[in-house]
């Protein structure tokens, strides 16, 4: 069966480096029928035009803090069949958009999610989480290497996270995509909500991978300190308001309110945050609550035909492998990898040391994928502290852990 044509949409505002990361993980993508979208502040858009496939692209200016007039964007531009979502954030793993996208070849099927690991490259920062009817999520166990599909008991949904999930573009053109009442925070919560009640199917998929990095934006630093809640406030305001009977609200608002103190109070206690800070950040959160309460809510919807023809993008079928070495030798193999990737090849430096240090695994501005660590510590962090291995075997299960996907054989 051939691909399915997909667009892939990138809202960017702010992190203009971020965003040529993206793109060039993009670039690195194995899946034969893709075009990308890109909707970006005039910054982004500029270092966009920078890349080497910069005239395959579909570019867009946008420089309003909503992400979900910016997504509708995206979707008015997208002429795929199926929309894939991911942050300028994060970088997609190479068999990312095959894995995603190949629970559409059932027509039930109008949603598909993905697993998404942190910063460190290793961690999960999300897995597979269901909604309740107040739009809270709850741990979903689901098999670790096939797709669930999954339709929701009435007043749940299917949890799908902003930065790796796929939608049929027909669905969301039914659903009239995203809500601009919420400028950030439930955007994604709010359609999965609508998805279930329309009685859609929703793939839950962990092998299709995107890395996060929680870059900083205006509403949290790098390092996840919150710098204002303003619209986090005002997306719950505007969620109860379309998902949640008015008798509920304000036990649930109380009890959110307490969490979100909670968080800052831990900030504080970490050096992160000091108690004028925590006063300031809970009155913003008042503030945005408020201002949810009267925010209009979408009333229009998006067309039903793309505003121009399917852009594919150049994808060359790439060979994947795996170079590895111990420090003394790492300069040398990652120049090596970095010309391989030149050359039209997915490369992975593994960067093994006699030690047990934990594993980190980054993905650098020459294309090239880096997992750095001892051969005696852990990659995955239930692993045991310390085990009797030697170089070559660890070598070889850190290849096997990878393989499906990196595409490695």
């Amino acid at each position: 069966m051939s691909d399915l044509p997909v667009s892939i949409v990138v809202v960017s505002r702010g992190r203009a480096g971020a965003l040529t990361r993206c793109l060039l993980g993009i670039s690195q993508l194995q899946y034969g029928a893709f075009e990308v979208v890109v909707v970006a502040d005039p910054e982004g858009i500029a270092a966009a035009r920078t890349m080497p496939f910069a005239e395959t692209l579909k570019l867009e200016t946008f420089d309003e803090a909503n992400i979900s007039c910016a997504r509708n964007i995206g979707i008015t531009r997208a002429a795929g069949e199926v929309v894939a979502f991911i942050d300028d954030d994060a970088v997609p793993e190479p068999q990312w958009l095959r894995y995603l996208t190949a629970p559409a070849a059932q027509r039930d099927v109008a949603a598909m999610g993905g697993f998404v690991r942190g910063r460190n490259g290793i961690s999960f920062q999300w897995k597979a989480r269901s909604l309740d009817a107040g739009g809270e999520p709850a741990p979903l166990e689901v098999d670790s290497k096939q797709p669930s599909v999954l339709t929701p008991p009435k007043g749940r949904a299917i949890k799908t996270e902003g930065t790796n999930m796929a939608f049929r573009r027909d669905v969301l053109v039914q659903l009239g995509g995203f809500d601009p009442a919420f400028h950030y925070f439930l955007d994604e919560t709010d359609l999965n909500m609508r998805l279930a009640r329309a009685g859609h199917a929703t793939a839950i998929v962990p092998l299709a991978e995107v890395h996060h990095g929680f870059a900083a934006n205006a509403t949290r630093s790098s390092h996840r300190v919150p710098r204002d809640l303003f619209d986090i406030g005002a997306s719950w305001a505007v969620f109860q308001r379309k998902h949640l009977p008015e008798a509920e609200r304000p036990a649930q608002w109380k009890r959110l309110r307490a969490e979100q103190r909670q968080r800052l109070v831990r900030h504080m206690v970490q050096g992160g945050l000091e108690p004028r800070d925590v006063r300031r950040l809970m009155r913003r959160l008042d503030a945005g609550f408020d201002d949810g309460k009267t925010r209009a809510l979408a009333t229009g919807g998006l067309p039903a035909h793309p505003a121009e023809a399917f852009k594919p993008f150049p994808v060359s079928v790439r060979s994947s492998d795996v170079i590895a070495t111990r420090p003394l030798r790492a300069g040398k193999a990652r120049q090596i990898a970095a010309d391989r990737v030149k050359n039209g090849e997915i490369v992975t430096v593994f960067n093994f040391s006699r030690t047990a240090i934990y594993h980190q695994l980054s993905f650098g501005a020459d294309g090239v994928w880096v997992q750095r660590g001892g051969f005696f510590g852990k990659s995955v962090r239930n692993q045991p502290y310390f085990r009797a291995t030697t170089w070559a075997r660890r070598v070889k299960k850190e290849r096997a852990r990878v393989a499906l996907q990196r595409g490695l054989r």
